[in-house]
């Protein structure tokens, strides 16, 4: 499927269904069992992150991929949302080097969903996380980096623990989405 371009006509193959369901029943997940992840698993997910897309396709980012506990603990205790750290197998942690902010936090979102969408085809939970304003200095001291990178967006990856998956709980179709008439 990788690579085939737009020659396929996918709408209305099972294929098509098949992973419109899989992007429907990805959930977060922050609570991991204590379980590694499989090296064909990280390969693709790793492979993903070069395909993808980016503002103006420069790919100024780099992703830093964390399996270290004691780092990913120091990580999950800075300001922000990044608390499942501390359980998971690994951390994506993406870094951003762009002078906008905002075309740094549209590449961050996309290669944030596309890593997390390649660990549940796999079967592997994960949860975006945040790094506050505040705390960032300071996850540039734990990584490593320099003050010219942007630490802001990371990634939990991990088996889920027993009970760890919830429902999704979703607003009806019409109150998120309103087809405009021509």
């Amino acid at each position: 499927m990788m690579n085939q371009g737009y020659d396929r006509d996918m709408t209305t193959t099972p294929e098509a269904r098949e992973f419109v369901s899989l992007l429907k029943s990805l959930r977060a997940v922050r609570q991991f069992a204590d379980r590694p992840l499989p090296p064909e698993a990280i390969r693709d997910m790793h492979d993903v992150i070069r395909w993808s897309g980016s503002a103006s396709n420069r790919q100024e980012f780099q992703v830093l991929w964390v399996e270290d506990r004691a780092k990913l603990r120091q990580l999950s205790e800075l300001k922000g949302y990044a608390r499942h750290l501390a359980g998971a197998a690994a951390g994506a942690v993406i870094v951003t080097w762009m002078q906008s902010d905002v075309l740094n936090a549209f590449d961050e979102g996309r290669i944030a969903e596309r890593i997390m969408l390649a660990a549940h085809a796999y079967g592997i939970g994960s949860s975006i996380g945040m790094l506050s304003r505040e705390s960032r200095g300071a996850a540039q001291e734990i990584l490593g980096l320099s003050e010219d990178r942007t630490v802001r967006t990371t990634i939990s990856l991990g088996y889920p623990a027993e009970g760890a998956l919830r429902g999704g709980r979703r607003k009806p179709l019409t109150e998120l989405v309103k087809r405009l008439q021509v």
